[in-house]
């Protein structure tokens, strides 16, 4: 697969904008502030072809970009509490237009701060993806900012506080700082693309 031949495709506000589901699609998903757009620009090899925002919920959007027969979908980052209550209805009709409307969707990337344990937000989309039967795979971003021992007891505790998933849940440290995951995470991609 060609990472440098993706484009920015369209990115929309209110679900009724969506195109069509004609490829399938890879979709990124966590906590504002959690890294996705440093680990989307990673995966592609860009500096800034996603956009890093500085403030967190700053992404309110979902950005489809076009990739050699798939399409990654950024979604807008969620858990940020200084929203007002209609941006939060507004985001909630969003995503469940997104997960609702029978897309193709072959992967949710669900991206978790190593650093800490999950929020009760990164619970629910977990909760919602298991129900929802959508295959996933669980990302530990900013790998980078933990010392050995540190990284040790958090990955120990994850086994305790992601116990509810399934055994075969492939769970990928990554670092947007010195590429690690990057190739774990283009293998799933390059397989749910065939």
């Amino acid at each position: 697969m060609n990472y440098n031949n993706v484009s920015f495709e369209a990115s929309f506000g209110e679900h009724k904008q969506f195109f069509a589901s004609n490829l399938p699609e890879l979709c990124f998903a966590g906590r504002s502030n959690v890294g996705k757009s440093s680990l989307i620009n990673k995966v592609l090899g860009r500096k800034s072809f996603a956009r890093v925002s500085t403030k967190p919920g700053k992404t309110i959007t979902i950005n489809f970009y076009k990739l050699d027969g798939v399409r990654l979908v950024d979604l807008p980052g969620y858990g940020y509490a200084k929203i007002s209550g209609d941006e939060k209805m507004r985001f909630a009709r969003l995503m469940e237009g997104y997960f609702g409307e029978g897309r193709n969707i072959k992967n949710v990337f669900s991206l978790i701060d190593m650093r800490h344990s999950p929020t009760a937000d990164d619970i629910d989309m977990l909760h919602f993806l298991l129900d929802a039967g959508l295959p996933f795979t669980v990302v530990l971003t900013k790998s980078d900012k933990l010392n050995k021992t540190e990284r040790e007891k958090r990955i120990s505790a994850f086994k305790e506080e992601l116990a509810f998933l399934p055994d075969d849940t492939q769970i990928i440290p990554f670092s947007a700082e010195k590429g690690e995951g990057v190739e774990k995470i283009r293998a799933i991609i390059e397989e749910k693309a065939e």
